[in-house]
């Protein structure tokens, strides 16, 4: 759904714990989520402008958004 927010801890409400305490304790984790929550909301802020970017550009940052989400899982996952 355009506009849908996709933050790390609206994506994985049952680990909002384990995000909190590994934002606190690891500064790469951190610097994950915080990359991938601006990412989304970027994203959103063009989907609610009817994507004044080109669809391929628009693509690309959804694939970046998709990547950071799959390490932050791997990571809660204890990988």
């Amino acid at each position: 759904m355009l506009g849908e927010s996709h933050s790390i801890h609206h994506e994985f409400p049952e680990h909002r714990e384990r995000i909190d305490a590994l934002m606190k304790e690891e500064q790469a984790f951190r610097d994950r989520v915080e990359e991938h929550d601006r990412l989304d909301k970027t994203i959103r802020g063009l989907e609610l402008r009817e994507n004044p970017i080109a669809d391929r550009d628009l693509e690309a940052m959804k694939a970046e958004r998709l990547h950071l989400k799959d390490v932050i899982l791997r990571r809660l996952n204890g990988g």
